[in-house]
């Protein structure tokens, strides 16, 4: 299977997480290289995390941990191997200016701070309409 980037194949970009509907909250990859990602995400009105229209903060960090895993997924199928799974190990912080609406499309940016035996050090940061609405620095853990 070859996927250039970037790409919003769905089945592809599901192939690189663990996680499966109705918990996926990535569906772009927009850039990849080994200490970055920048993934791209469309909020439909039956995402489990829309009340009353608007993606919820509990949402925007599981997006933003998904993107980290679409980054490991990537680099692992680059290397011709099956993506691991991973948690979220710690969120050491975690600021949202706005919560988006049904119908935004998020961009969030990976920078991979260390990576060190499984767990990566991460600052994310979520973009709508080219404006920062949310960050977050977390280690995810790979099994």
């Amino acid at each position: 299977m070859e996927n250039r980037l970037p790409t919003s194949d769905q089945s592809f970009v599901e192939s690189l997480i663990p996680q499966r509907a109705p918990f996926v909250m990535v569906n772009e990859i927009a850039e990849y290289s080994e200490s970055h990602l920048i993934s791209g995400f469309e909020i439909k009105e039956d995402n489990i995390f829309v009340q009353n229209g608007i993606f919820q903060a509990s949402g925007m960090i599981e997006h933003q941990a998904q993107s980290v895993a679409l980054h490991t997924g990537y680099k692992y199928y680059l290397l011709g191997k099956d993506a691991p799974t991973g948690y979220i190990g710690a969120i050491k912080s975690f600021e949202a200016e706005a919560l988006p609406k049904v119908g935004d499309h998020l961009k969030s940016e990976v920078t991979i701070l260390n990576e060190v035996m499984g767990v990566t050090l991460v600052n994310i940061i979520t973009k709508l309409n080219d404006v920062e609405i949310a960050n977050s620095q977390m280690k995810t853990v790979v099994k």
